[in-house]
């Protein structure tokens, strides 16, 4: 296994990678290790038909990539592209500033100190949007041109998800002997972090982090040979940061 962080620019630092472990330190899991999932090999296929590349969303989603496409979308766009005012220059210009300061503050914070990560995971959904709509009106202006959208690297599907709106979908089903699985959409998120009420008490404890459907929580019952009741809230997480909304609570009943 090797350390793994955001800015190395490992070409394995990827969503939904499921070699990758978070915690202090984050890791990847190579060849040769416990619960390593190799790659799917490719699907070989014979078409006459001509090959089309397939679309993809014109915003990355790892983040290092994110960086350098916004880099782009900034040091391209003047005042006088096509779909595009001074006032657009300026709004890239203070997006590009707001996230590279925050990435850089996300960067040296302490894995324990969350607040960095917040701001940054809210100033990326902020120029995530504007850049959004930037894209929009350039184009869709009369004067946009196949050469300036290839520049501006706007060639794409557009996914107007939202995760600062968007809440995890959770199921809680109770197994046998005591386990209840905890299963879970991630939409654009890394992954979930779990919180729990088994006391009744309306208070909800931090449990754990899965990035993969479901969570198992196989803790021994409270008092053991009686049923109990367990309830579960999700938030999603990007880095080191929650995002979004709480999810909707559900229980489930541990039996023996």
């Amino acid at each position: 296994m090797r350390i793994a962080t955001w800015d190395s620019g490992d070409p394995e630092m990827y969503f939904d990678n499921p070699n990758l472990r978070w915690g202090s330190p984050s890791y990847l899991l190579e060849p040769g290790d416990p619960g390593y999932v190799p790659p799917s090999p490719p699907v070989q296929t014979t078409s006459i038909k001509k090959h089309m590349k397939k679309k993809h969303d014109i915003v990355p989603k790892p983040i290092a990539k994110y960086l350098d496409w916004h880099d782009n979308l900034k040091n391209g766009v003047t005042a006088t592209t096509p779909g595009a005012t001074a006032a657009d220059v300026t709004m890239l210009t203070t997006d590009n500033g707001a996230l590279h300061t925050k990435h850089t503050a996300a960067n040296n914070a302490d894995i324990v100190a969350k607040t960095a990560h917040t701001d940054f995971a809210t100033a990326q959904a902020n120029s995530i949007r504007n850049a959004r709509a930037l894209a929009q009106r350039i184009k869709k202006s009369t004067g946009c041109t196949p050469a300036l959208i290839a520049s501006l690297q706007l060639d794409g599907v557009e996914d107007t998800t939202d995760m600062t709106q968007e809440k995890p979908t959770v199921t809680a089903t109770a197994k046998a002997n005591g386990v209840i699985e905890v299963g879970f959409n991630k939409i654009q998120a890394e992954g979930v972090h779990i919180y729990e009420d088994r006391a009744g008490t309306g208070v909800f404890n931090y449990l754990g982090s899965e990035v993969h459907s479901p969570y198992v929580d196989n803790r021994p019952l409270l008092t053991p040979g009686k049923p109990e009741t367990r309830r579960y809230k999700l938030m999603f997480f990007i880095g080191k940061a929650e995002i979004g909304l709480e999810s909707d609570i559900v229980e489930a009943t541990a039996h023996p």
